[in-house]
C-alpha cells in the first residue's frame, strides 16, 4: 500500500496533508522567537539602564519614537508567539470538545493584552 491510499480524496485533490496549516505555524512560531530575541535583549538592557531613574525619566525614554516603536514590537511579538504557543499545547492536550473554545479564548486575551499594552504605550508618547 502506498502512502497516498490512506489520503482522503479531498486531500489528495488539493494536496494537503494531515497537517494542513502546521508547516506555516510553526515557521510562524520561529520567526517570532528569532525576533523575540534582540527586542528581549534590548528591553532588559533599558530596564537595566533605568534601574536608578525617576518616574519622569523613565517616562521621557519612553515618549521617544524609536523606545516606543520598540516596545510596540516587543508587544506583538511577545503576545503572538504567546498566543502560537499556547495554541498548540491546547491542540496536544485538550481533546474535548472544549478545545476550539479554549483556542478561541488564548487567542482573545493574547491579542487583547497586546492591544493594551500598545494603547498605553500610545498614550504615554503622544501625551502633550
Amino acid at each position: 500500500m502506498n502512502r497516498q491510499s490512506f489520503r482522503s480524496p479531498l486531500a489528495r485533490a488539493i494536496g494537503l496533508g494531515s497537517a494542513k496549516s502546521g508547516e506555516r505555524h510553526w515557521l510562524a512560531e520561529r520567526v517570532t522567537a528569532v525576533a523575540l530575541v534582540p527586542l528581549m535583549l534590548w528591553f532588559v538592557a533599558s530596564i537595566i539602564a533605568h534601574a536608578g531613574s525617576d518616574y519622569t525619566a523613565f517616562i521621557a525614554w519612553l515618549r521617544t519614537p524609536l523606545v516606543a516603536g520598540g516596545m510596540i514590537l516587543l508587544l506583538i511579538a511577545l503576545f503572538h508567539h504567546t498566543a502560537l504557543g499556547l495554541q498548540v499545547v491546547i491542540e496536544d492536550y485538550v481533546h474535548s470538545g472544549a478545545r476550539f473554545a479554549a483556542v478561541i479564548a488564548i487567542q482573545l486575551c493574547c491579542y487583547g493584552l497586546a492591544v493594551v499594552g500598545i494603547i498605553a504605550i500610545l498614550r504615554i508618547a503622544l501625551r502633550s
